[in-house]
């Protein structure tokens, strides 16, 4: 008999995102179970429970999901489910909290081809800017930025204190330098943006975050991207649909929420994809994300 593919989806929170279900339905697994509520302590039990039921071969019919809202905790739960494989009883997991993963890799990726196409150079050197850098999108897009040799700061509307403390966990956690940075006050959110080579909006939905008049100062700027698809822009200018479209001054060109989208789409699904087709076990993060996002980014031209 012909084995059902089935995907365990682990969350911390209250309930797992119909967003996830509907990508794992759509990627061909036909059996898909939610589990929530779960803690990091549990990750061992609930994995061993999954894996040897099947035996060696069933096991490649099955996969693990890990969700949330905390990046650092998905990234921990991700490696506690690979050290409680028991080979040959193995299975491919991926882990994708509130989608962080999956945008922060579209995100940049995105950034980095119109910092090519545009201006003919990379991140290596830039000043990233990220506001709403605190949440989960920011903060992974801040890790992957640096990681190309960019100067990130995670900015925080809400106080100093709380964007040092985000920067200082993520860089600690994934290994990489990060600044924070407090912006409630206009003075000095404009003064980051005028220091700024790239803009990311990772806010909020609904948030505006940067306006004409405070685009207009970002004298440096060569790349403005925006995650928020809810009216108003998240960057006033960038519309939804952008990529690659020149800002009204200056020379920065603007990346939109759906052209992140779309790129993030791709990505999440070719990886659920790639899971549930896998011979041999895959640990899939937001670095492994990331290098799928870029492909996809190659394969547009």
């Amino acid at each position: 008999m012909e084995r059902s593919y089935i995907l365990h989806m682990f969350t911390p929170g209250k309930q797992m995102s119909p967003f996830d279900i509907n990508m794992a339905v759509d990627a061909g697994y036909q059996v898909v179970v939610p589990y929530c509520g779960v803690s990091a302590g549990e990750i061992t039990g609930l994995t061993q429970d999954a894996i040897f039921s099947r035996g060696p071969k069933g096991v490649k019919a099955t996969g693990i999901f890990i969700g949330g809202r905390d990046v650092l905790l998905a990234a921990d739960m991700l490696e506690t489910a690979r050290k409680a494989m028991v080979p040959p009883f193995e299975v491919s997991v991926i882990a994708d909290p509130s989608g962080s993963y999956t945008t922060a890799a579209a995100l940049v990726a995105c950034v980095e081809r119109q910092l090519q196409r545009s201006h003919g150079t990379d991140l290596a050197g830039k000043r990233v800017l990220i506001l709403g850098g605190t949440g989960t999108v920011g903060r992974i897009a801040g890790v992957l930025a640096a990681g190309l040799g960019a100067e990130v700061t995670l900015g925080s509307h809400r106080d100093a204190a709380t964007a040092r403390d985000a920067a200082r966990a993520t860089g600690e956690r994934f290994g990489c330098a990060l600044e924070g940075a407090g912006l409630a006050e206009r003075d000095a959110r404009r003064a980051a943006l005028a220091e700024a080579d790239v803009v990311l909006a990772t806010a909020a939905a609904g948030v505006q975050v940067v306006s004409a008049d405070e685009r207009a100062l970002a004298n440096r700027l060569l790349v403005a991207a925006d995650v928020n698809a809810v009216p108003p822009e998240g960057i006033a200018g960038v519309g939804v649909m952008d990529d690659g479209k020149a800002l009204p001054e200056g020379k920065a060109v603007g990346i939109g929420a759906l052209a992140v989208g779309n790129v993030k789409y791709q990505t999440e699904h070719q990886l659920l994809v790639a899971m549930r087709n896998a011979e041999k076990p895959l640990y899939l993060g937001f670095r492994e994300a990331f290098a799928k996002a870029r492909e996809i980014v190659a394969a547009k031209g």
